[in-house]
């Protein structure tokens, strides 16, 4: 059993997210799904707790109605190795969501994902500051990353 597992509580669509999420993630399942019983507090059969592995990362999703909402105050880094993987993560889990800014983006219910190169904190990291500026620079106006376009931002026009 993992330490700390993120807990994430949806009004009634915790079973539909879990599944849109394992569908995406490589090294993922669904564990367990708890139903309401006779006590509810929700209806009779429908899903109160799912827990599920995301790329080896236990989840807890929730139905525990509209008390609380999901916000952009907490997200999820996705670090991905090459453009594709970029591309792939940022088409699927933004299907019917929002594109925000600089590798950001909220998922159809409302969960927001950080998209990110792992090459990115390198080539930001770089030790001359006019390179890491530019880079800097060109992510600011990016919404999905681009990787090539930050390695042609790095050097010098």
């Amino acid at each position: 059993m993992q330490k700390i597992t993120p807990f994430l509580w949806f009004d009634h669509q915790a079973e539909e997210a879990m599944n849109f999420y394992v569908s995406i993630f490589r090294n993922s399942k669904v564990l367990t799904v708890n139903r309401y019983g006779e006590a509810g507090p929700g209806p009779k059969g429908s899903v109160m707790t799912a827990s599920f592995l995301l790329d080896g990362q236990e989840f807890v999703a929730l139905n525990g109605g509209p008390v609380y909402q999901i916000s952009p105050a907490i997200s999820f880094v996705v670090n991905c190795e090459t453009q594709q993987e970029v591309d792939d993560m940022w088409d699927k889990l933004g299907a019917g969501g929002q594109e925000v800014q600089c590798g950001w983006l909220t998922d159809k219910f409302g969960v927001s994902w950080q998209i990110v190169p792992t090459v990115l904190v390198k080539l930001l990291s770089d030790p001359d500051p006019v390179k890491s500026a530019r880079v800097m620079q060109a992510m600011l106006q990016m919404k999905k990353i681009d990787i090539a376009a930050l390695r042609r931002a790095q050097e010098p026009a």
